[in-house]
């Protein structure tokens, strides 16, 4: 009788031969006709497609355009017409909901064209992408080279609609609706495709990395959005004039309630916006949402604590401003700069933003109805600044060689790229405020810019759209 251990070792060996009987027959052996690893790449570049194409890209990108349109309705929506009195509520809300309409029309004609168009360095051709011919499914290599060319399209449309919207917060209750039009398709038109070409355009003169003669950080809107749109809010102000009171009479904000939620709209569509500028799903969106998030939780703290030490009490509004200021100011140096830089951005921002806010507009007694300037001008201001000195290359390892006139050059923080920044800003602010002074100037002659006193003490709901917001 055969003992247990025989048995496992003759079971252990007949197993062994039956593999390798098994392994040696035709069933196992190579496929004579398999294909070729040449020929294997080749399958996989047909489906994946030679342009690079990645869907996880192309998906978080749309994303991000609909986040970053959601910051214009109903987030700004919200927050401004919350912060008007009642009586200007529609009027006011009225002003970003057009610009939904008007300016992606500009966009699809001339738009797209001037601002990514090839061109010189401070314009694109308007009529090269005429109704966006050439802009589908192809990925442009020099934007976006893993999404359609149609989708980075519609990420940089929804840039073009907020950040006019943005500069009606300082024309509220007093301006016509029939000038507020003409003057925003101007300056859309003057002011910001230009500007979008110069920073982010292929050859555009700021353009760090696609070309351009001075190298201007700016990762996701400061000097093209911000600085742009609160200058020209500024001007708007000082042209405009006081509104019927101010600053004698009390005009507290009709619905507090309306703009926290407006705020909490403003927040979330933010990543969009700034994570959304890395044009992929990588590591520099994950930075560049980071960035935003603790930049804005920082300002809202800091802005609270300066209007408790100096009032005595922290409002809630107060927070929310601050918010909404460090998330303009993180906004050019998301992409460029570490948690800890961005910590700094946001403490920094809130506490210059409140008295922005607070004492500078009382020094100069300008009427800037919802603090457009104050809070995106000079935040986005001190955002490009700070980035100059706090760029890194550990977060952005492509600073490190930039090609400037034929030579490589790093763009990380230093004294040399706070004076690109300073250059940078001080150019959007001449040119954004010197054009807006001039466009406001001829739309008063021929139409126009404000309501009557009588139509003012009615308010823009019933005098410019002939209906009411609260009906009961």
């Amino acid at each position: 009788m055969i003992s247990v251990p025989i048995r496992r070792v003759c079971r252990q060996f007949l197993l062994i031969a039956w593999l390798g009987f098994g392994l040696c027959s035709p069933a196992f052996a190579a496929d004579p006709v398999a294909p070729s690893v040449e020929a294997r790449l080749a399958q996989l570049e047909t489906r994946v497609g030679t342009s690079g194409f990645n869907s996880g890209d192309n998906a978080w990108l749309l994303v991000s355009s609909a986040l970053v349109l959601m910051m214009t309705a109903p987030g700004l929506i919200l927050f401004y017409g919350g912060l008007v009195r009642q009586k200007n509520v529609l009027g006011t809300m009225m002003h970003s909901l057009i610009l939904m309409g008007v300016v992606s029309l500009m966009w699809v004609l001339f738009g797209y064209s001037m601002a990514f168009g090839d061109g010189n360095a401070f314009v694109g051709n308007p009529f090269q992408h005429f109704l966006l011919r050439g802009v589908g499914s192809e990925p442009n290599p020099s934007y976006a080279p893993t999404v359609p060319a149609e989708t980075f399209m519609l990420f940089q449309m929804m840039f073009a609609i907020i950040t006019p919207a943005l500069i009606s917060g300082a024309v509220a209750e007093r301006m016509k609706f029939s000038s507020y039009l003409l003057f925003t398709v101007l300056w859309v038109t003057l002011v910001y495709f230009p500007l979008a070409h110069m920073v982010w355009g292929k050859g555009g003169y700021f353009n760090w990395a696609l070309g351009g003669k001075s190298p201007l950080l700016d990762f996701a809107g400061g000097t093209v959005v911000h600085i742009s749109s609160g200058v020209s809010a500024l001007v708007c102000a000082l042209v405009l004039g006081h509104r019927l009171g101010f600053p004698r009479e009390p005009m507290p904000p009709h619905n507090v309630v309306l703009s926290l939620i407006g705020t909490g709209l403003l927040w979330v569509g933010w990543f969009g916006f700034n994570a959304g500028s890395a044009v992929n799903a990588g590591v520099l969106a994950t930075s560049a949402f980071a960035a935003t998030h603790f930049s804005a939780s920082a300002a809202a703290v800091s802005w609270a604590f300066c209007e408790w030490l100096q009032k005595g009490k922290p409002s809630v509004l107060g927070a929310a401003s601050g918010m909404v200021a460090g998330l303009a100011t993180i906004t050019p140096a998301s992409g460029f700069v570490s948690i800890p830089a961005a910590l700094l951005i946001g403490l920094t921002a809130g506490a210059v933003c409140y008295f922005a806010v607070t004492r500078l507009k009382a020094r100069f007694a300008y009427d800037d109805s919802l603090d457009v300037f104050g809070v995106h001008g000079m935040g986005s201001t001190l955002g490009m600044l700070m980035l100059g000195f706090l760029a890194n290359i550990q977060v952005n390892p492509a600073l490190a060689s930039c090609d400037l006139g034929g030579q490589t050059v790093s763009l990380a923080g230093g004294m040399g790229q706070f004076l690109y920044q300073l250059k940078g800003v001080i150019f959007t602010m001449v040119y954004a405020g010197g054009v807006s002074w001039v466009l406001l100037k001829l739309v008063d002659s021929w139409v126009g810019l404000r309501i009557s006193e009588e139509e003012e003490t009615l308010g823009l709901d019933l005098s410019q759209h002939g209906e009411s917001a609260y009906n009961d």
